[in-house]
């Protein structure tokens, strides 16, 4: 079983890599073209997978950032969110692994209660954001803030490392009982 390791290639000079893993091809195609429109200090990498893992004959550069792209549409998806999973070596999952959530603007239409995706990425203690992606305007404010999340995980913001943003964004939830 190939697994993937935040520090098996050395980081590229200047640049960011993230790599989108969902089953909604299209959806990751316009966010990826979207975080490429963003202004980017560095040079910014954008790759797109179906499910991990990664066919190990690619040569592919160091990835900073993994997002698994949960569309709240189709059980299928998370499924292949779960079992991606698998294939991701448990040192990613300090600060690097972020979890996104789609197509919770049409509650009605879930096939995926919220409540399932949140315990998921509690039970990794990674980032949840939700976002509908089919609107322009929210697909765009995401990509800038996935960007942002990038920079910091691929070391380029002084200060800040990957370990401080998870700090911050679970710090921003609200505390669940179990947690008090």
């Amino acid at each position: 079983m190939s697994v993937l390791r935040p520090l098996d290639k050395l980081p590229g000079l200047n640049t960011a890599t993230i790599l989108l893993v969902g089953t909604e091809d299209a959806l990751l195609q316009q966010l990826a073209d979207a975080m490429l429109k963003e202004d980017c200090t560095s040079e910014l990498k954008v790759h797109l997978a179906k499910s991990l893992p990664l066919p190990s004959n690619v040569n592919r550069p160091r990835i900073d950032l993994i997002v698994f792209v949960v569309n709240l549409h189709s059980k299928h998806s998370l499924r292949n969110v779960e079992e991606s999973l698998h294939h991701v070596d448990a040192t990613f999952f300090l600060g690097k692994v972020s979890f996104l959530a789609t197509g919770a603007g049409r509650e009605s239409h879930c096939s995926i209660h919220r409540n399932t995706v949140v315990r998921l990425a509690r039970t990794y203690r990674s980032p949840l954001l939700f976002c509908d992606l089919e609107i322009g305007d929210f697909r765009a404010t995401m990509a800038q803030r996935l960007v942002r999340m990038l920079q910091i995980c691929a070391g380029h913001v002084p200060s800040v490392s990957a370990l401080n943003l998870l700090s911050l964004l679970q710090s921003s939830e609200n505390p669940s009982l179990e947690d008090l």
